[in-house]
């Protein structure tokens, strides 16, 4: 495990929340009428879950446990590993389907669970940064 390539990817999913944060509005409405905030919002959190991903596939290289076939598949190891929570991991995984949905465009992006995502499960996204930061630590 590259422990410098992991700090930049937790710093990175920072700037990440930080910036939904910063620009989520307080009602879906006003998302849903800005073009603009819609960008910002959906491509960091885009972004934030695909760190996470890669997050786990790099911590994956270093456990001996089958590498996951799907991105969500990755959060279904690290919890198998003990590493996060099933909570968490199936939390993640729908992330991961919003991700894919903002990135494929599978169907019209429905802006009010978009702003639900950003208001209320960006926390996630800093809990599994938190426990990553907490493996890195030297013991």
């Amino acid at each position: 495990m590259d422990p410098d390539l992991i700090a930049e990817k937790l710093e990175s999913l920072r700037r990440c929340v930080q910036r939904v944060q910063k620009k989520c509005p307080p009602t879906s409405e006003e998302l849903m009428e800005d073009p603009d905030l819609q960008d910002i919002i959906s491509l960091n959190l885009t972004r934030a879950v695909q760190l996470c991903v890669d997050i786990a596939v790099h911590l994956l290289t270093d456990l001996e446990v089958k590498p996951p076939d799907t991105m969500g598949g990755a959060f279904d190891a690290l919890m198998s590993a003990q590493i996060i929570s099933a909570d968490l991991a199936g939390r993640l995984k729908k992330a991961v389907g919003f991700r894919n949905i903002a990135i494929h465009n599978y169907e019209a992006i429905d802006w009010a669970i978009v702003h639900s995502i950003a208001a209320t499960r960006r926390a996630d996204f800093s809990e599994f940064a938190r426990i990553i930061a907490l493996r890195l630590k030297p013991e």
